[in-house]
This record gives structure tokens, sequence and C-alpha cells, in this order.
């Protein structure tokens, strides 16, 4: 990796003296690039413009002394270099504004030169992961002539506790970027949180979300991603897989790609999920669902960096932090042999559970909120619920009677559903009585009922898989109606019974045609 120095010009320390030989005097942002065992790629050297002539005379003597070493130039201004709040603001803006690339460059904050003010503010910045980087500190040579010292201080966060008040208002930010905005109530859920937000940005270790199907693994995954892109601690991209599509011959194919002829039907090389996700952050859903072969090579990948293509000769690299998720007892599957202990070993430096949506019903009310805005942002239309229909629904979604099978992937659909429905873009006591009846059906069903065995007799398993929740209550129902209709405009004439009443023109067998065309279905496979 580079090396890379960010470091205030110093105007005493790094100006010459009047009759005195330049090689000589000890010059500290000179003599730091004169070090025999630490090359310096680049330098960005900050000063104030009037200070450009003495900037420009350093350059050059860096230049002749290291050639190797980059040297750019950056206009940090501030009126008093003792005045805090001045100094902090010019090199937070700095920072805030640099493009780091921690997957190829390593970096240096030079601490020597400025005012005590100066190195304060470097150091807090530095601390906050503002910049995220080791202090250099540089001394004086013993005797003339040699470039003097240097030391390198990585910092103990954990030493700085005190400091944290700082940045209180930046923890708020980063918890509700977690909490996608939402007002969370729960005392246990905003605790793991805010233990996420430490873990999230302080390393890049593997992380494990645990917790029942629709908890929210999926989404928590990619806020974490987006926190640390807010952060400048990822560069790459969010990659997100469901292990169960891909299960089977192809699973090494796509997680680790393959060249060209691998495998007959491999016309093309496939670069494979974990080198997209190189210098951002592998989401693996269902990880429990994974082969043992792939969990070997997942193992490597994530130890070393590098695993091998299907039909490759030689490794390739990806620099990835991995999240896992599952709703799987790894522990037990570890014990019947369906899970590598050593991988789990790996991943589980940091696990964390996430409640049901049954141990959070002081959550229910915001996150009732946060769906309808959600609705607006993607249908563009403003929905509300009348009074009566929301104490209603808030009291039914927080009763014994609610089993929320599906955690929080039923209650969205719910609300979309009433939204969607909502005539006038008002939901109203009889569309949650509705919505009720209907979520009280599905949650209790006979023992032994399949809802979704409609969908397994016509999609193969991926592309079953591959169904939101909501697609699946609906597909699973339109198909029961579609196997015992005697055609097309039969069963539109059951499944839109209501919204007939209100239409003048009326081709239920076309609107029923392209509803199947968005699966891939025709009414000749399911009546052949």
């Amino acid at each position: 990796m580079k090396t890379v120095v960010i470091g205030l010009l110093g105007t005493v320390l790094d100006a010459l003296k009047r009759n005195t030989d330049r090689w000589s005097q000890w010059r500290p942002t000179v003599d730091l690039c004169r070090q025999p065992d630490l090359v310096v790629d680049r330098l960005e050297l900050l000063f104030q413009a009037r200070f450009e002539s003495l900037a420009s005379t350093i350059t050059r003597d860096i230049c002749s002394v290291s050639p190797e070493t980059e040297v750019r130039s950056h206009h940090v201004e501030f009126d008093d270099p003792w005045d805090f709040e001045q100094v902090y603001g010019a090199l937070h803006d700095f920072a805030r504004d640099y493009e780091f690339k921690l997957a190829q460059e390593q970096y240096l904050v030079h601490i020597t030169t400025g005012t005590h003010v100066a190195q304060i503010c470097e150091f807090l910045l530095t601390e906050s992961r503002h910049l995220p980087a080791r202090l250099i500190q540089t001394g004086p040579p013993k005797q003339s002539g040699t470039p003097g010292t240097y030391t390198i201080i990585d910092l103990d966060l954990s030493k700085y506790d005190r400091l944290a008040s700082r940045f209180r208002l930046e923890q708020r930010e980063s918890r509700e970027v977690l909490k996608s905005g939402i007002a969370t109530r729960n005392a246990a859920f905003n605790s793991i949180i805010e233990r996420i937000e430490q873990v999230a940005i302080a390393s890049r270790a593997p992380l494990l979300l645990t917790g029942p199907t629709g908890a929210g693994k999926s989404q928590l995954a990619r806020r974490i991603y987006e926190l640390k892109k807010l952060r400048r601690q990822v560069e790459g991209r969010f990659v997100e897989v469901n292990c169960a599509t891909v299960r089977g011959d192809g699973a090494m194919s796509a997680l680790f790609g393959h060249v060209k002829g691998a495998f007959t039907g491999a016309a093309a090389a496939r670069e494979g999920l974990l080198r997209e996700a190189d210098t951002g952050i592998l989401f693996l859903d269902e990880i429990g669902e994974l082969g043992l072969d792939e969990q070997a090579m997942l193992l490597r990948a994530i130890e070393e960096g590098r695993f091998l293509p299907v039909g490759a000769d030689r490794e390739v690299q990806s620099q990835f932090q991995l999240i896992s998720g599952t709703n799987r007892d790894l522990n037990d599957a570890v014990g019947r042999g369906q899970f590598r202990e050593d991988l789990l070993c790996r991943i589980n430096l940091w696990t964390f559970q996430l409640p049901a949506l049954r141990d959070r019903r002081e959550d229910l009310e915001p996150n009732l909120d946060y769906e309808l805005q959600r609705f607006m942002e993607k249908q563009g239309t403003r929905v509300t619920f009348s009074k009566e229909a929301r104490r209603l629904f808030l009291d039914f979604a927080a009763s014994s009677a609610a089993a929320w099978v599906g955690n929080f992937r039923d209650f969205s659909a719910a609300v979309e559903r009433m939204a969607t429905l909502a005539e006038g873009g008002r939901v109203g006591v009889p569309l949650v009585r509705e919505e009720i009846g209907r979520l009280t059906a599905a949650w209790h069903r006979p023992a032994g009922a399949d809802p979704d065995a409609p969908i397994g007799r016509y999609l193969d398993a991926a592309a079953s898989a591959a169904l939101d929740r909501f697609d699946r209550v609906q597909l699973a129902d339109v198909l029961r109606v579609c196997e015992s209709a005697k055609s097309l405009s039969d069963a539109g004439r059951t499944l839109f019974a209501e919204s007939r009443k209100r239409r003048s023109s009326l081709n239920d067998a076309d609107r029923m045609r392209k509803y199947l065309a968005r699966f891939g279905l025709s009414w000749s496979d399911l009546h052949p």
C-alpha cells in the first residue's frame, strides 16, 4: 500500500534561518521525507495562501531529496492559528472533502508542525476517524546532518471516552441512518443499534445478524453500508445475495466467478459476487444455506482476501467486509455437520440478534408512519389513516391476536395493501377490518396447509425464493383462483369482483394475462 502523509506547513520550523545551511537545519516537513526506513509516496501539504513562497521552497527541497514523493498543495485558511474554532473548522472541511482510498493507501497525520491548537485539532479529527489515519511525530536529530527521529502513534480509541461528548450529534446522526430515520422506542433494539454503530465505524471485521425472517436483517445490512459510505470507510458497492438462491452447481460460479470455458455453457468469463464487492460490503443473507465447499472457499476469501475462480489457475483478490444474515441456529448446524465450525468462528466475532416484531410493540406506530412515507415516495400518493382506523389497526397490531409470522415483512405488506386500496388517500375503519381479517386468516390456516403450494407448482426454486413476501401472498392466491377457473375472464371476474363495480370498461382477461406475465407465466402453463 502507498503511504500518504497529511501535514501542515511549519511556518517557523520549516522556514530557512538566515545564514544557515539548508541541509544542516532540521526542517520537519522536509526531513520527514528523508527517513531511510519510511517511504512517503505522497505528501498532502496544507498551508495558508500567504505562505505560498515557503511552500514552494519546501516542495522543491523534498523533490531533490525524495524524488519518489509527490507533493500536493492545499490551501486551508484561518485568520488566527490559535483560534480553536477557526482551525478545527478548516481542517474538518479538508477531511470531509478529501477522497480517501483505504484499500490502496495508508495515511499518516504529521503533528509536529503548526500551532498547538492545530495539533490538537489534528488529533481530534484522527481520533474521530474523520481522518482515517495514524499520527506521526517527528523530532530533531541527535547529530547534525541526519533527518531526525519519528514515531508513529496508533490511537487506542477506548482511552479517550471523555472526548466522546464532542461527537454526540454525529453519533445520533449515525444511529438515525441505521434506523432508517424511524424514531424507534424499544430499549433493547436501540441498544443494539448503538453497539452496531460503534462496531461499524471502528471495525472492518465480519458482522453476523441473526433473527427471525422479516426482522430487518437485509435492511440493516444496507444501512450499515450507507453509514460506512458516509464516513468514507468503504469505496465499493453493496452486494447482496440470498444464499438460498445460489445453491447447487452454479453456486461456486455465482460467488467466486469463472473463466471462459471453465464448463459447458461458460461462453464468457464471470467476475463473481465477491469480486463485485471489492472495497465494499458483501451481504450474504441466509448464509446457513451455503454448501460446505462454498463455505471453505469463503473462509479463505475472508481471511486472506484471495480465492480461485472456477476453472482458473491464478487467484484473484477482493478486499470486502462481510455481513452475514441467518434465521437458523448455526451452532446447531455445526453440530449436525451442515456448517463449518471454523467459518462460524470467523464470522461471529460481532453477532447481533434482531428482535421479532412481537418483542417491539412500542415501535409499531413509528413504523406505520415510516411505511406510509415510503409508500408516498414510491407511488407519489400521500395516504393517511382516520383517527379511528389508526387506533383500530395499532390496537390489533399490538394484541395477542396478531401473530406477525413474517414480522416486519407482514407489517409492511399490510400497510401497503391498505394504502393501495385507500380511496381518496384515506384509510378508514372498513378497510382496516378487511385487512385484519386477511391477516388473521393467513396466520391461522389449518395445520399442514402450505400457503406457497401453488407457487411451487409453477416456479422453480430460484424464482420462488426471489419473490417479495407481498408478491408471494398475492401470487399464491391468484394461482389458486386460476386453477379452479374455466378461463382467464372467469378468474378475473372472481379476483376483481369489487373493482369491477367501479369500472365502465372491463377487460379482465387482458388484466390477468399481464399479471401472470410479470412472473413469466401464462394461462397455458396453468391449464396445459
